[in-house]
């Protein structure tokens, strides 16, 4: 991608007014590419396109939308490699994850190809003799897609997917720290039978192309994942034209540990949920309550899986974290475990940035320990490779503790106990569970969500989406004149 990569817009590749680098956070060394930037003009064009050629997408047969969802799919499953590579390259994941997000992405579309033949509508009897009752869903026009970096391709595809399944035009505005993988799954977009214009990827600031699309009359929905701050803006922006809006925003996970709990299912549970992609996961378990009968055991078992983890570059076959995704981001983790620390949390391993043999943006795993439900490295969203310990008496406290959160993600509970674990499902306040399972993990074919401060409107994925992407119609039918 050594040449200018540009945006898609009204089925036409286009330059920018401007343009920014992309450079692989494993070794800042290597230009992945050039990506323009657009301008105010043509995110307008854009959306002038979308709007004018929705119709036309909307009518497609149903087999025909089928057939263009089900090429897309098929298509990043086989280029899995391909182009997780590409991913773990600009985003820092390792390889592993890079490919299965990508095979992921592809299931979310030919998961929805099939949804567009399950379009299903409702009938029934009017109160009023003689007349039936026809209720079916419509799109809701054109929709605003606004992905975050760390998921760049399978967070997109969960919603650029049901979008199109639901016969929407989509304007999609990636983050500009992953734009590589945005052209990527574009050009596969590009190439499919869908009317031009369509589909808009349109690359930018969010202080510039992202608060004018949100602001955006011609905008009928907009589908968000990233930042509370972000997302609060993004629906003051929408409320003024009363604007659909979807958010999926910030959490912070908690993992419960019982005292029956399986000691080395916990350790291994709460490293993945802890670590997995560099703690950059929305689902990430970033507080770890745990039972004091076993708190001891767990602290020693975790800290030492902690120092064993492999820190390397993305690509490399045996590396189990790979970097941050920028330097910015690498500054606000190290100054939360300066916080930390001034808060009275010891800092059992890690937490340092790391110098390896290319230069990056890499910093090791770090436990906090002797630390507070009340302390801000337990209440704010950190986004980093740092968990927190957190030392209970009983389940009941567990419990109050998980639930002490202005977020509501997702929660877990490893324990050996059907009632607790039951108990715990029905009584754990966040929009996912999981039961002797990660944090993080969830399927595609069902619905994802949060409470309070995590999420603002209907659930994503499964067939919840068509609830965020379709508008319904009810339609009066008189059975005729009387002979």
């Amino acid at each position: 991608m050594t040449d200018l990569q540009k945006n898609y817009i009204a089925g036409e590749w286009v330059s920018g007014v401007g343009e920014i680098e992309n450079r692989n956070p494993s070794d800042l060394s290597d230009l992945i590419g050039r990506f323009a930037q657009a301008s105010a003009t043509q995110l307008d064009d854009a959306l002038d396109a979308a709007r004018r050629t929705q119709a036309e997408w909307a009518a497609y047969g149903l087999e025909r939308k089928q057939a263009a969802l089900m090429a897309i799919g098929n298509e990043l499953m086989a280029r899995a490699e391909e182009l997780g590579t590409l991913l773990s390259r600009e985003e820092g994941k390792p390889l592993a994850e890079g490919k299965g997000e990508v095979y992921r992405a592809g299931q979310f579309f030919t998961y929805y190809a099939h949804e567009c033949l399950r379009q299903l509508g409702e009938n029934a009897d009017s109160v009023r003799p003689g007349i039936e009752v026809d209720i079916r869903r419509e799109p809701v026009g054109t929709v605003a897609v606004i992905s975050p970096w760390n998921f760049p391709t399978a967070t997109a595809s969960w919603k650029i997917a049901p979008a199109l399944a639901y016969g929407n035009a989509v304007i999609w505005k990636p983050a500009n720290l992953t734009p590589a993988s945005a052209v990527a799954l574009t050009e596969i977009i590009s190439r499919q039978d869908i009317p031009k214009g369509s589909f808009n990827l349109v690359m930018g600031a969010g202080r510039d192309v992202g608060q004018r699309l949100v602001e955006s009359p011609k905008v009928d929905a907009i589908s968000f994942t990233g930042s509370v701050p972000v997302g609060r803006g993004i629906a003051a922006a929408a409320v003024q034209n009363f604007t659909k809006i979807q958010a999926e925003m910030g959490s912070k996970n908690a993992l419960a540990v019982m005292d029956d709990a399986d000691l080395d299912l916990a350790v291994i549970l709460a490293l993945g949920g802890a670590f997995g992609g560099t703690g950059q996961k929305c689902t990430a378990s970033s507080r770890l309550v745990v039972q004091d009968g076993i708190h001891d055991a767990f602290v020693e078992k975790l800290v030492a899986g902690a120092q064993a983890m492999k820190v390397g570059h993305a690509l490399a076959e045996d590396t189990q974290i790979g970097p941050v995704i920028s330097e910015q981001q690498l500054k606000e983790n190290l100054a939360y475990v300066d916080l930390g620390k001034s808060e009275g949390a010891e800092l059992a391993c890690g937490g340092a940035r790391l110098n390896m043999e290319t230069e990056g943006y890499f910093m090791s795993p770090g436990v906090f320990v002797n630390t507070t439900n009340a302390m801000r490295i337990n209440r704010e969203e950190m986004f980093a490779p740092l968990a927190g310990v957190i030392k209970v008496g009983s389940y009941d406290e567990a419990l109050a503790v998980v639930n002490d959160t202005e977020f509501g993600l997702t929660s877990g509970i490893v324990t050996r106990s059907l009632s607790r674990a039951t108990h715990f499902r029905r009584n754990a306040r966040t929009g996912v569970v999981t039961v002797n399972l990660p944090t993080a993990g969830t399927d595609y074919h069902v619905p994802f969500g949060g409470r309070g401060m995590s999420s603002y409107g209907p659930r994503e994925q499964g067939t919840y989406a068509r609830e965020f992407y379709t508008t319904v119609k009810t339609a009066y039918i008189a059975a005729g004149a009387p002979a």
